[in-house]
């Protein structure tokens, strides 16, 4: 038997002992012996890409893997127990209210998030583990600091979970894995997220007649694609399930992943259920990559890339032929849009936005889409409805008529649009305002009448970086500088902390300085931090119990994150 070798370093809450158990650190010791070698691998190999691609390397489909994409015979496991239909799928974070609320909904699945509708502080990581094992036995219930009760209705059937561990570039500070030779590194949370909660639901998720199903995040090519089956082989294995019970959609939000579709549910045949179409992760990672090659891939103002124009209409029409011709679902994005209940006329607006947008999708062949909030999914559902009528999926659906090349991928040019004053204005507030939330803990933020999370807030920050860097002039003429973002910045921050402070009384636990920080950290400097989430968890989100010595040079961090990324150090501690 595994001995453990995972130390707790974070405090212990109410219920955490029921989570972190002698029996559960010892299968996350087993995890880490056999993936956290090849863990770094991967995320070594992702640095040489980037850097291939900043060196003028462009994209293509893998000569190498030619056999898989043109074998016609082989197919995917396809979708688990209660995961057949999926035409309305809710996301949002794990806390128990969230959780309620999703259970609630009427959507045919909940995408459980512990990514990036998710901060991760030790608090939300182990507490959103506690709401999940509560609510698969529905023994979960809810009173707010202001009395009023949330609990699942009574005899309702609760959507499907599918439970979104963190990607493979983040750490988990709060557990500190010892290896074989005594060497310490901070836990994967990966494996973490995905380690709970497989250990403690997936014998009861089975009982039930559901299953252990997964989304995968930030998957950037097939051989990472490769170590989440052999994750998932490992893991039944050990409790004694039967190999190929667990389910997994990939989200295809990387632009290096886009290029391999197929090789990646080719890996995971096993386990497969479908792909999904992660829209503003997607957009974030072509910035990243091509952000220094030039004018030809610089994006104009977020809200003009939409899902419509050439690249993103080739990537969305790309993955739905691929999943319908190996068997797996395709399901589409986030709409961002989010009605207000106290504005009708906006209301109104985010309605007929999102069914123009699920329209779409339902009319291209997706098998189901993506809403942030209860308010939506009968939307959504009446546009699928729609097109599928009784049928639980539209897997019959082929889409021969697609022809994707790679210059389609990644056509950036094709966009004629302008960057805008307001565009640069409101980047800098969107930037601003999620991570001052992220930083109080609270992951999924409402921002002017859209849901923004950790994707949104990276396409912000990473358009500020390269349209500095591009030198770029305005619609209206201004150029866009470092003094002109750091200006925005400055006025920003005085508007919302006095705002917030003058609601509030006085003081009001916000955050507003420390974001502002991380905001001139991952825009104004030469640096590009490959995630933003990764300094700022470095340098804010780790309880004092987990930290080692601590720098005071903000650079310093920065290298040290970036670096952990590379080889899982602990040198940003």
């Amino acid at each position: 038997m595994t001995t453990s070798r995972i130390e707790v370093l974070g405090p212990q809450h109410e219920r955490f002992d029921e989570i972190l158990t002698p029996e559960a650190l010892r299968f996350l010791t087993l995890l880490h012996d056999a993936f956290a070698g090849r863990r770094h691998e991967r995320l070594a190999e992702r640095m040489r890409t980037r850097s291939d691609i900043d060196n003028g390397r462009d994209l293509r489909f893998l000569e190498s893997t030619r056999a898989i994409r043109e074998d016609p015979t082989w197919r995917v496991a396809g979708a688990g127990p209660r995961l057949h239909d999926r035409r309305v799928e809710i996301t949002g974070p794990t806390d128990r209210k969230m959780t309620i609320n999703a259970l609630n909904s009427g959507a045919k699945v909940w995408l459980a998030d512990q990514e990036d509708a998710t901060s991760p502080t030790w608090f939300n990581v182990i507490n959103g583990q506690l709401s999940l094992r509560d609510a698969i036995r529905r023994q979960i219930d809810f009173t707010s600091a202001e009395g009023k009760s949330y609990a699942l209705r009574p005899d309702a059937e609760t959507p499907t979970i599918v439970m979104r561990p963190r990607g493979w570039h983040l750490a988990e500070k709060h557990l500190r894995y010892i290896d074989r030779t005594g060497q310490a590194s901070p836990a994967s949370g990966s494996l973490v997220d995905f380690g709970l909660y497989f250990f403690h639901n997936a014998a009861e998720l089975i009982a039930r007649g559901r299953g252990p199903y997964f989304y995968l995040a930030k998957t950037e090519n097939h051989l990472e694609a490769r170590l989440w089956d052999d994750v998932f082989t490992l893991a039944e294995g050990e409790l004694g399930i039967e190999h190929g019970t667990i389910r997994a959609t990939v989200l295809i939000e990387t632009i290096t992943a886009a290029f391999e579709m197929e090789e990646i549910l080719y890996e995971l045949r096993d386990h497969c259920a479908g792909l999904n179409a992660g829209r503003w992760d997607y957009i974030f990672s072509i910035i990243k990559n091509f952000r220094g090659r030039g004018a030809t891939f610089t994006l104009p103002d977020r809200s003009k890339v939409t899902m419509t124009v050439p690249f993103m209409r080739a990537y969305t029409e790309l993955l739905v032929a691929t999943c319908h011709r190996r068997g797996a679902h395709a399901i589409g994005g986030m709409s961002a849009f989010i009605p207000n209940r106290r504005d009708a006329e906006a209301t109104a607006r985010a309605l007929d936005a999102v069914a123009a947008d699920k329209s779409r999708e339902a009319g291209d062949g997706f098998d189901g889409t993506w809403v942030a909030h209860p308010d939506l999914v009968a939307t959504a559902q009446a546009e699928f409805d729609a097109v599928l009528g009784e049928r639980p999926n539209q897997l019959d659906r082929q889409r021969p008529d697609v022809r994707v090349t790679a210059a389609d991928l990644t056509d950036v040019r094709s966009l004629d649009a302008a960057v805008t004053d307001a565009g640069v204005a409101a980047n800098v507030s969107i930037a601003l305002r999620y991570l001052e939330s992220w930083l109080r803990g609270v992951g999924a933020a409402a921002i002017d009448g859209l849901m923004e999370d950790a994707a949104t807030a990276e396409i912000s920050r990473s358009q500020l970086w390269q349209w500095i860097r591009q030198g770029i002039v305005t619609a209206e003429g201004t150029r866009v500088t470092r003094e002109h973002v750091g200006g925005l910045l400055d006025a920003a921050l005085a508007s919302h902390s006095a705002s917030a402070s003058a609601s509030a009384g006085g003081s009001d636990g916000s955050r507003w300085e420390e974001a502002a920080q991380v905001v001139r950290e991952v825009t104004l400097s030469d640096d590009f931090p490959t995630f933003l989430t990764i300094p700022a968890y470095t340098q804010f989100l780790i309880e004092p119990e987990a930290r080692g010595p601590r720098s005071s040079d903000s650079a310093a961090v920065r290298r040290a994150a970036q670096a952990e990324e590379l080889v899982g150090s602990e040198a940003a501690a």
